[in-house]
């Protein structure tokens, strides 16, 4: 039973502190606490996570968290006892790892570096592109991922093996029967699937050949309503770009950067539906977003499970915190009759349903390679997909 979400995470070499007052503030009230100690990195041990969930339960299923900082350190007030604590990204779908501790009153335990390597659960696949290599990233953080084709993307039987699909800049659309595609796309995500589109890709949800070059082009999924983009950038650089996404911005820890774009003719965001999309890094020059995310399309036709780890006996759920606050998290489906009888609903908080996520940058890896502090962007992208 395989749903999907969006949270969020990455890594940095810029040292910056999680508040614990958000994870502490509603934590249950005990006198039998101990302390879990670690720190949290990708799959090959080269990058901290930062931003990653980190949390456990009492016997009452009453969750006690913690966030990473952006050095991947994390410290948890735990109840004592045996327990299982788990680190995830995302709503935990696609990312996570659990490890058996045990918790003494009192006193801390700190966890052993490679027990606290973030796995992958989700299967990934990219479309081959002429200027972007999201693959690449994928597996420097030693995650693996599959080259498909954009005739691939015709067979649903194909697509539904994945978790994750990157569009890359440059992918050859045209060469496909593009209405099928669109379908095809379109349920993916609504059945759970999550899409990574860069720069021309755009074209696979707003319709367009190579790229988009205006509103209203034909195909695609995403109404022009919800997302508009014309290939008029120039080669460039955005000075002082803002992460207008509170989230995103702790995980990095930094709020600004500058963005190369190295080849002209890329596609801005004209008009966007703001009740649809989350801007997470706008350009404060003209007020136009360079990265969108949503998980708000539900539009496909068919229901029918995608992903590997389809079957994989984990549920993501919407775990009840207090009466205002909630968190999105996966667990063991055995556990699902505890969280229910708790209060806890099934699929992501944001929308409690099965819809996977979308995100959509102007920048990519660039084929000079030239793309600096955005390199952590694209890979919070990877891991929270």
């Amino acid at each position: 039973m395989k749903l999907k979400s969006i949270l969020f995470l990455l890594f940095t070499t810029t040292f910056f502190v999680f508040s614990c007052n958000k994870d502490e503030a509603n934590q249950p009230q005990t006198t039998a606490i101990g302390t879990i100690t670690g720190k949290v990195m990708v799959k090959n041990g080269l990058k901290p996570v930062g931003g990653a969930l980190v949390f456990t339960f009492n016997d009452k299923s009453e969750i006690y968290t913690t966030h990473t900082d952006a050095n991947g350190n994390f410290s948890l007030k735990a109840p004592v006892g045996n327990r299982k604590l788990q680190i995830q990204t995302g709503g935990g779908g696609n990312f996570r790892t659990s490890i058996p501790v045990t918790v003494t009153k009192n006193q801390s335990i700190a966890i052993e570096p490679g027990l606290t390597r973030l796995d992958q659960v989700a299967r990934m696949a990219y479309v081959v592109g002429n200027y972007d290599n999201i693959q690449d990233i994928v597996t420097s953080l030693g995650y693996a991922i599959e080259a498909i084709t954009s005739n691939d993307l015709e067979n649903y039987s194909i697509v539904s093996q994945y978790d994750i699909i990157f569009l890359n800049c440059g992918a050859n659309r045209i060469a496909s029967n593009q209405p099928i595609v669109d379908l095809n796309l379109a349920n993916f995500v609504t059945n759970g699937g999550s899409i990574y589109a860069s720069d021309w890709s755009v074209a696979y949800l707003t319709g367009g050949a190579y790229h988009s070059t205006q509103c209203g082009e034909a195909g695609g999924f995403i109404s022009d309503d919800k997302l508009c983009t014309k290939a008029n950038g120039v080669a460039s650089t955005i000075t002082g770009a803002q992460i207008t996404n509170t989230d995103l911005a702790t995980a990095l820890g930094f709020s600004t950067l500058d963005i190369v774009y190295d080849l002209g003719a890329w596609d801005k965001i004209e008009s966007f539906d703001p009740t649809f999309w989350d801007v997470l890094v706008n350009d404060p020059t003209t007020n136009q977003p360079l990265m969108i995310k949503t998980n708000h399309f539900c539009g496909g036709t068919v229901s029918e499970g995608v992903g590997a780890s389809g079957d994989d006996n984990w549920m993501t759920i919407c775990h009840k915190i207090s009466a205002t606050e909630s968190v999105t998290i996966t667990i063991d489906a055995s556990e699902w009759p505890e969280h229910q009888a708790h209060g806890d609903s099934i699929g992501d908080c944001s929308n409690l349903g099965n819809c996977g996520s979308i995100y959509f940058t102007t920048f990519h890896n660039h084929a000079s390679g030239n793309i600096g502090n955005t390199i952590y962007i694209l890979e919070y992208v990877i891991l929270n997909l």
